[in-house]
C-alpha cells in the first residue's frame, strides 16, 4: 500500500483530494497537513511514500518545501497539486524531481492517471534491483504520460488502420485488467505478431497500455495491461 500525505491549507480541497486518493486502489491517506511546518512534524513521526503538495501556503511554500525534502535526502516522492501555473514554478518543481504537476481545477481522470502512473513506476522499481536502459526509458517517459492530450480526429501512425485498431482494442477490453503478451494478442486477433507489435507499441506510447519486460528462461517477453486511468487517450484515434 502506498502511503500518502496531503499538504494543503484549504480544508475543503484537502478533503476532496483525500476522497480522490481513496478511490484509487493501492493508496491510503496517512495524514493531512495544513502547512509545511505540520508536514515536517508529521514526516518526523510517520514513513510516507508520496506527498500531494500545494504551492501557495503559509510558511514555506510548496517549492521551498520540496527543496527542503531533497536537502534532507528523504526517500519519498512529490506530486504538485496547485492553481499555480507560472512556467518558472513548474520548471522549479520539475528540476527538484516532482513526479507530476496537476493544475487546478482538474478532472478526476487526470488525478487518477497521475496516481496510476506513479503506482506503476513505484512497483516496477520496488520489484527490481536493476533495470535495463529500455525499461528506464519507458519509466522516464511515463513521468509525463504520452505527452500532450490528443485532439479529436488525431491521425494514426503510418502503417496502422482504424479497422484493425478497433479489433485489437475490442480484444484488449475483453481481456479486462489481465496482462497479456504480443503472441497471445496476435493469436486472439488473428493477425501477424509483427503487425500486432506495431499496434501495441503505439498503444503503449500514448499511455493506453502499460508495458513491462519480463525476464525468464529464454528471451525476455513484453507483457501489457490496460491502463484504466488513460482509456480516454485512445478515443481521438478511433
Amino acid at each position: 500500500m502506498i502511503k500518502v500525505l496531503i499538504v494543503e491549507d484549504d480544508p475543503m480541497v484537502a478533503a476532496l483530494n483525500k476522497k480522490y486518493v481513496e478511490q484509487v486502489a493501492g493508496f491510503m491517506v496517512s495524514g493531512i497537513a495544513g502547512n509545511t511546518d505540520k508536514a515536517r512534524e508529521f514526516l518526523s513521526q510517520v514513513e510516507i511514500d508520496l506527498i500531494l503538495l500545494d504551492i501557495h501556503m503559509p510558511g514555506l511554500n510548496g517549492i521551498e518545501f520540496l527543496g527542503w525534502i531533497r536537502e534532507q535526502k528523504r526517500n519519498l516522492d512529490v506530486i504538485l497539486i496547485t492553481a499555480a501555473s507560472e512556467i518558472q514554478q513548474i520548471q522549479q518543481a520539475l528540476r527538484l524531481g516532482a513526479a507530476d504537476y496537476l493544475i487546478k481545477p482538474f478532472e478526476f481522470s487526470r488525478f487518477q492517471d497521475a496516481l496510476l502512473q506513479y503506482k506503476n513506476n513505484y512497483h516496477k522499481l520496488q520489484d527490481k534491483n536493476r533495470v535495463s536502459q529500455q525499461e528506464l526509458d519507458r519509466l522516464l517517459r511515463r513521468k509525463n504520460p504520452a505527452g500532450p492530450e490528443p485532439v479529436n480526429g488525431q491521425a494514426l501512425p503510418k502503417g496502422l488502420t482504424k479497422n484493425t485498431l478497433h479489433t485489437v482494442n475490442e480484444v484488449i477490453l475483453l481481456n479486462g485488467s489481465e496482462t497479456f503478451s504480443t503472441d497471445e494478442l496476435a493469436k486472439a486477433v488473428n493477425i501477424s505478431r509483427v503487425s500486432v507489435r506495431k499496434y501495441l507499441k503505439f498503444l503503449a506510447d500514448i499511455g493506453y497500455l502499460d508495458e513491462d519486460l519480463i525476464y525468464g528462461v529464454g528471451r525476455p517477453i513484453y507483457q501489457y495491461q490496460l491502463n484504466k486511468g488513460a482509456t480516454h487517450r485512445l478515443k481521438p484515434y478511433l
